[in-house]
């Protein structure tokens, strides 16, 4: 599934990235960012499994598109931090937008999943 892969390849980005990240931020913003990256791919792979069930599928759709939106979040404090260039950044967020409209896309277009 085309939102997945594209989800896994910005989580493993991101994990690459953040490996250069400041040895103090380990417990914050280097696990918040990893973890809410991973958190899109897993929602998405829970919903597809059931998307038998549009209610369940929707949600977690959704769910996986919340995660997205806290990547970007945490994109800008990287940003902020010093701890990517605004190319980099440009870069992820853009990445992260694109998987916002396919998870949009699935969304509001349920039964094309099912």
């Amino acid at each position: 599934m085309l939102v997945y892969k594209k989800a896994f390849a910005l989580a493993m980005e991101i994990f690459e990235i953040t490996k250069t990240y400041p040895k103090d931020e380990i417990f914050s913003l280097t696990s918040q960012i990893r973890k809410a990256s991973r958190s899109v791919c897993s929602n998405i792979g829970e919903g597809y499994r059931k998307r038998q069930y549009t209610a369940h599928f929707i949600s977690k759709m959704s769910d996986a598109d919340m995660e997205n939106s806290e990547v970007q979040v945490w994109l800008d404090f990287s940003l902020a931090c010093k701890y990517i260039s605004q190319e980099q950044h440009q870069d992820l967020n853009f990445k992260s937008e694109e998987i916002g409209k396919l998870l949009f896309h699935m969304i509001n277009n349920p039964e094309k999943y099912s």
